[in-house]
Order: C-alpha cells, then sequence, then structure tokens
C-alpha cells in the first residue's frame, strides 16, 4: 500500500472515531444526562422514562448532523470552485446578508412570520443575491474573474447590511425577532 494512501486511510479511520465519539456525547450529554440503560431501552423503542424519550428526540439530530456538515462542505467546495477562489464563502459574496435583508424586508413590510416562510423567503434572498453578484462581477473585460466576483460580493453585502440596518432600526417592533 502506497504510505500517501495509508496516510489518507489512517485520517479517514480517525476522522470516523471522532464522529462516533461526538455522537455518543452528543446522545447522551444535553440539559439532562443520560445513563446508558436507558438509551438501550430507548434504542429499543421505549420511550417511557424521560431519559429515554431525550434520546428518542437526540437521535435524529445525531444522525442528520453529519449529513447536514457534509451538505455544508459540498456547497462550499462548489462555491470555491465556481468562483476559483478558495476564499469564496458566502459572507464575502454577499450570499448570507442577500437573505438577511429579504426576510428582515418581509418581516417588516409584508407581516412574514414562521420557520417555513423565513426558510423560503432567505433562499431566495440568497439567490437573488448570488445572482447580483455574479451579474455585477461579470461586467466589463475578462468576465467573471475571482477578484471581480470578490469585490462585488463584499460590496453587496455591505449595501445589504447597511439596508437591513435602515428597515430594522425604525422598528422596534421587529428589532427583537431578527
Amino acid at each position: 500500500m502506497p504510505a500517501s494512501l495509508a496516510s489518507t486511510s489512517l485520517k479517514i479511520a480517525v476522522a470516523l472515531v471522532l464522529l462516533g465519539i461526538a455522537a455518543v456525547f452528543s446522545v447522551t450529554i444535553g440539559t439532562r444526562s443520560v445513563p446508558w440503560t436507558e438509551i438501550r431501552t430507548a434504542l429499543g423503542g421505549q420511550t417511557e422514562t424521560i431519559g429515554s424519550a431525550a434520546v428518542a428526540v437526540r437521535l435524529p439530530r445525531t444522525a442528520l448532523a453529519p449529513l447536514a456538515g457534509g451538505a455544508l462542505g459540498v456547497a462550499g467546495d462548489v462555491m470555491q470552485g465556481i468562483n476559483r477562489n478558495p476564499l469564496a464563502d458566502p459572507w464575502i459574496l454577499g450570499i448570507n446578508r442577500g437573505a438577511a435583508l429579504f426576510v428582515v424586508t418581509g418581516i417588516a413590510f409584508f407581516d412574514l412570520s414562521g420557520p417555513a416562510a423565513y426558510l423560503w423567503v432567505g433562499v431566495a434572498g440568497a439567490g437573488a443575491a448570488a445572482i447580483f453578484v455574479y451579474t455585477i462581477g461579470a461586467l466589463g473585460r475578462d468576465g467573471p474573474t475571482p477578484l471581480k466576483l470578490t469585490l462585488a460580493g463584499t460590496a453587496t453585502s455591505i449595501t445589504a447590511s447597511s439596508s437591513l440596518i435602515a428597515v430594522v432600526l425604525p422598528r422596534n417592533d421587529i428589532a427583537g425577532n431578527v
């Protein structure tokens, strides 16, 4: 076995062991610590005790956490690959602020409420910000270069932040919800 393959295999094995340890901590430690006996009963499908019920609630969260983390990692790699910039991320490219601006504007002016509405309006805002940044970054010679995309994203992020503050400041009723 080549040295690089052995090194990679060792790193994967260590990562999987650490993931397993984190999963055990995620299930056992929380507002209420749960002993192993209650974990076994919860894994058997029984939720008569408070500890077993806590484990039953924690198990889906623990199972979905690596999937969500992996999806975020892939999304980051795709963003960096498309922009050809290892520093590209949603903050630098203005995507997070675009999403926040759409949600806050929806709350302030369209009486938006509820997690599902926030989610979909935030996704629309992120998409609109990404399209805007790419359009601005593609203007001029040479098309969308990493530098132009980064500068357009930073300017968009700053503008969206300022706009967000301008929406929230006069509205004390929504300042606590944001």
